[in-house]
């Protein structure tokens, strides 16, 4: 009776079973399985899955954990140096070390880099696809007529004088616009490089520091390509916004897509080393002097900036993966540095045991698990994924940050670029979007956050070079490994 009804059901509402897998834009082990109403405009059933076992909590058992970094790295060939940084954090509370301030400074623009770098390529060679003038004349030619006679609010910052010019610039590998963001990411791997060694594996990043030789060579090599950077973005935010802007009044409803409940977990990212000791202990203290603010926002709401907190909250569940359950099983950390109970779905209290199995639906279907935050009530499914958006909302909300090119004002963010080679200085601000967490704000806040990671930049250059004239150079601490140990990293993935 109830396949009969789910038939009938299914018939009058004309369901199109549709699937991706692999989706070949990102990390080709993702797919999407999908129902889709065409009548009603809307997607009944949605599942994502990840085909590929990592099994990183297994093999690095028993390894050297100085090499924690280099291994964890490769758990992707996108962000690998945020994985790897997050993991040099982690041995860096392990271990009791506290690196000069320099290799911080030189972390951080590394790190910087990597975000100008992995937004760029993304926003502009991946995402941009969805808004070129080829898709557009496919999907909604309609909507391709109406840009071709939109003029573009801020043509005199961009040089496109309509929104259709914007869309042709935009067409994969003929596309004006596209070309440049493609000679654009091979500059901005350029300053990684500088920093770190290797991209996306860096080679110089260790616990207690880096290898990398500080010299005024080295900086001046690096400001010279962020500059070059700071000018582009004076035309990139400018030209989204106007992009953006029009597919909201071209496509009444557009502001749905992708639409969820604001759920935003940042992690926070670039440390201040006048303040960072790595240590548990001061965690809370530390973590909210960091460049991008840790939060937690729930409904358009900061409920916590507190690292010890967001570190507490989280909880390992199998949702839907091939694992079988730990509960039961040996808790490896009962309370934390500061007494605090630690939960046995706790990261730190996880056990991985792989089941392989049939996908189905109805049961299991993925490698992946279901990271949550706990706030006392619900476990919450936090958009860490659209990560740029969580960034500056946390960030926003704080109000904590101002290095005077970035200021958060607890409302929004104000990004202050100066003077380059042909354009004035200019502030670009963020806000909070009235339509809340979709798709267009998740595209928008990608392309504000390349802004403010070139802000970032300019202050920790600054902050580099301040080390380096007052003579400065040391950029790494000695440290002994001890026997036991209980730490943990927090920094964004690029996304």
């Amino acid at each position: 009776m109830a396949v009969r009804e789910r038939a009938k059901r299914q018939q009058e509402t004309d369901l199109v079973e549709m699937a991706w897998d692999p989706i070949t834009r990102i990390v080709g082990s993702l797919g999407i399985y999908t129902k889709i109403d065409f009548k009603q405009k809307r997607v009944a059933e949605c599942y994502s899955t990840s085909s590929i076992f990592r099994g990183y909590s297994i093999f690095m058992k028993g390894k050297d954990p100085r090499d924690a970094h280099f291994i964890t790295s490769r758990i992707c060939g996108i962000c690998g140096d945020n994985h790897a940084t997050c993991s040099v954090y982690a041995q860096n509370m392990a271990y009791g070390v506290r690196p000069p301030h320099l290799a911080e400074w030189i972390i951080n623009l590394g790190e910087a880099a990597e975000y100008m770098f992995d937004h760029n390529i993304f926003q502009e060679n991946l995402v941009g696809v969805d808004f070129c003038e080829k898709m557009v004349s496919e999907t909604n030619p309609g909507v391709l007529e109406q840009a071709n006679h939109t003029e573009a609010p801020n043509a005199g910052a961009h040089g496109y004088r309509t929104i259709g010019d914007i869309m042709r610039s935009l067409n994969p590998l003929e596309g004006e616009f596209y070309r440049e963001a493609l000679q654009v990411s091979r500059t901005t791997r350029e300053m990684f490089c500088l920093m770190e060694g290797r991209h996306v594996h860096p080679s110089t990043l260790y616990p207690g520091g880096v290898g990398t030789v500080a010299t005024i060579q080295l900086f001046t090599d690096y400001l010279t390509r962020l500059m070059r950077y700071v000018e582009f973005m004076k035309r990139v935010v400018p030209m989204h916004d106007d992009l953006f802007d029009f597919f909201y009044e071209a496509l009444p409803g557009y502001d749905q897509v992708g639409l969820r409940r604001t759920l935003l977990g940042c992690w926070g990212s670039f440390q201040d080393p006048a303040h960072c000791d790595f240590t548990y202990e001061n965690m809370t203290d530390w973590g909210r002097k960091m460049f991008v603010t840790p939060g937690i926002v729930v409904d358009g709401k900061l409920v916590t900036t507190d690292l010890v907190d967001i570190n507490l909250g989280i909880r390992i569940l199998l949702g839907s993966s091939y694992y079988e359950d730990w509960v039961g099983k040996e808790v490896f950390v009962k309370k934390d540095a500061l007494g605090n109970p630690v939960d046995e779905r706790h990261p730190w209290n996880q056990h991985t045991i792989p089941k392989p199995q049939k996908r189905d639906f109805d049961n299991n279907y993925s490698w992946v698990m279901s990271p949550r935050w706990f706030d006392g009530n619900d476990h919450l499914a936090l958009d860490t994924g659209g990560g740029p958006l969580a960034r500056l909302w946390a960030t926003a909300l704080a109000g904590l940050v101002d290095t005077g090119y970035t200021k958060a004002t607890g409302q929004s963010v104000q990004i202050n670029l100066p003077k380059t080679m042909s354009k004035p200085e200019v502030t670009f601000e963020w806000k909070i979007p009235k339509y809340g967490s979709n798709t267009i704000e998740r595209n928008r806040a990608r392309t504000y956050f390349q802004a403010y990671a070139a802000a970032s930049a300019l202050h920790f250059m600054d902050k580099a070079l301040e080390e380096i004239r007052a003579g400065h150079t040391k950029t790494w601490t000695p440290f002994k490994v001890p026997d036991e140990a209980n730490s943990c990293g927090f920094t964004e993935a690029a996304a």
